[in-house]
């Protein structure tokens, strides 16, 4: 489930903080299932930090207001 950029921008600070734990804990989890050959997508690990990526944007945009 891919993100969208404008979704992420109704977003608040603290849920933006909230959801880029969420999103790393995510990747954290993907990545070990990848490692121990038991991810059937492995798609999803770019999507994940792809994700993580337009949060971590978003963020800096909304701190340089």
């Amino acid at each position: 489930m891919k993100m969208k950029a404008n979704e992420i921008r109704k977003m608040s600070a603290t849920e933006l903080e909230t959801k880029l734990v969420d999103l790393k804990k995510d990747l954290f989890n993907l990545r070990l299932q990848h490692a121990t050959n038991q991810l059937d997508n492995p798609i999803r690990i770019a999507e994940v930090r792809k994700d993580i990526a337009r949060v971590k944007t978003i963020l800096r945009e909304q701190q340089g207001r």
